[in-house]
């Protein structure tokens, strides 16, 4: 095989978000957020964990940018806890909460990693969900308050600000199946979610080229890959009804100024979409320097018949109720390993596949990996390392598919592996390990795993080791 070689400019990245890492919960004048109060809810996070303490990072944060200087990234992609900032949503900010996120920002900067900062990660304001969360549209105007507080004070120090990450969890799993908070099961409310976020969206990224114009610019989704279990014309079908779900409910809105009319037609029986107003579509189509795209693997589905049970294999947790609402019809297959310990089938060419889609459909729209990564059930060796075997060859094949995608055309500028530390993953709490850096809980001493040496490797040759 040939060498892959990564063009210079090229960006080196690892990603995490505030309530998966930071804890503190209740220090620094920081409000309870959806996150908070769904793990304290029995029943619904494994082993009752919570995000209480996580990483700790918020107490450890300068020795973990030292271990991030160590890795030789040229980014780092992080999140912004809302209820820090604003504990309510909305109103004064707490000046603790920016002032914590000031010096995280200016210590990256002085180490020469460029702040890639994610204004949502999922940690709503427990009382704006309170008032109605994301299905009511005053949250879109409330989100575009906070971003205007936060921009205004971190500027142009931050190289890139990212509005959303995965707004598809936020709707679909937090107000429709309920594995995600607010766990909410309402079909039309979490449609009318979609569109506040589009629309938040739009309102934030104008705030943005504002307050910091000269900043990048993005969001980040988690679009899916959807194959057909056979060639027939009723599984074509259900690809297309599951990508207009998945994927273009925000590629239309952010990226053309439209929902496309299947959508709409699919779930016409669920909600009449009277929420969208004149000009809102508009709004949410707020011109991107880049996209962040996040991928893990793919999605296999099939048109269901009515009487056989019902496969719901959609890799997004176990619920009662669809995250797929209006798509009754459509069944989610179990895939061929192998998996990772979520369970996700490992596939880099969708990786490939999903890049050149984008790349064909938005030609002009520059692209970036914002998370790719693996869970594995990891343990610290007795010779005090962690081997992580599993995970270098995941990262190595899905890096190796990104350099096809570019080799066939597309403009993709950087990749952030998922994720730096092991971490609070939601309702599977600290069961499942992501991180390239091992985090043990109870002392929250840090260890490189083999990947985090690999990908070291990686980020200071520009090579694929």
């Amino acid at each position: 095989m040939s060498e892959v070689v990564f063009p210079p400019g090229f960006v080196w990245g690892t990603a995490t978000a505030a309530y998966q890492i930071e804890g503190a919960a209740k220090e620094g004048g920081r409000g309870p957020s959806i996150w908070d109060t769904y793990s304290h809810t029995p029943g619904r996070t494994l082993n009752g964990d919570t995000g209480d303490v996580a990483a700790d990072h918020y107490h450890r944060w300068a020795d973990d940018l030292d271990q991030l200087a160590a890795l030789g990234v040229g980014a780092y992609r992080f999140s912004i806890a809302w209820p820090r900032v604003q504990p309510g949503g909305s109103g004064p900010v707490n000046q603790a909460g920016v002032d914590f996120y000031s010096r995280l920002v200016d210590r990256l900067l002085e180490l020469g990693i460029r702040p890639v900062a994610t204004l949502y990660h999922w940690d709503l304001p427990q009382e704006l969900e309170d008032a109605g969360g994301w299905p009511a549209r005053d949250m879109a105007a409330r989100f575009a308050d906070y971003a205007t507080a936060i921009v205004g004070a971190l500027g142009d120090r931050v190289h890139t600000w990212t509005t959303f990450n995965e707004p598809w969890c936020s709707a679909y799993l937090g107000y429709a199946s309920g594995v995600h908070a607010p766990g909410r099961t309402e079909p039309a409310a979490a449609l009318a979610a979609v569109h506040h976020l589009n629309l938040a969206h739009g309102l934030a990224g104008r705030v943005i080229r504002e307050l910091a114009p000269a900043a990048q610019l993005s969001v980040t989704l988690n679009l899916h890959v959807i194959r057909p279990a056979s060639e027939s014309a009723a599984d074509a079908d259900a690809v297309r009804r599951i990508d207009a779900l998945a994927n273009r409910a925000f590629l239309g809105p952010m990226l053309d100024g439209a929902y496309p009319a299947d959508l709409l037609a699919d779930t016409a029986g669920v909600t009449d979409w009277s929420f969208v107003r004149d000009g809102d579509e508009r709004t949410a189509a707020v011109p991107l320097d880049v996209l962040g795209v996040n991928y893990y693997s793919t999605t296999l589905v099939r048109a269901w018949d009515g009487v056989s049970t019902k496969s719901d294999s959609d890799g997004h947790g176990r619920s009662a109720h669809s995250a797929w609402v209006g798509s009754e019809q459509v069944e989610f297959l179990p895939q061929p390993g192998p998996h990772t310990a979520m369970g996700w089938n490992i596939e880099p060419a969708g990786l490939t596949e999903l890049l050149l889609r984008l790349h064909r459909e938005y030609p002009d729209l520059p692209l970036m990996i914002t998370e790719n990564g693996a869970a594995f059930p990891d343990e610290v060796s007795p010779d005090g390392a962690v081997h992580d075997d599993r995970r270098v060859d995941y990262l190595r094949r899905h890096i190796a598919a990104t350099h096809d995608a570019m080799a066939a055309g597309a403009d993709v500028r950087g990749y952030f592996v998922w994720s730096l530390l092991d971490n609070f993953e939601w309702a599977y709490g600290y069961d499942r390990r992501f991180g390239i850096i091992h985090v043990d809980y109870d002392t929250q001493q840090r260890t490189w795993k083999d990947s985090a040496h690999w990908y070291r490797t990686l980020t200071t040759t520009n090579t694929l080791p």
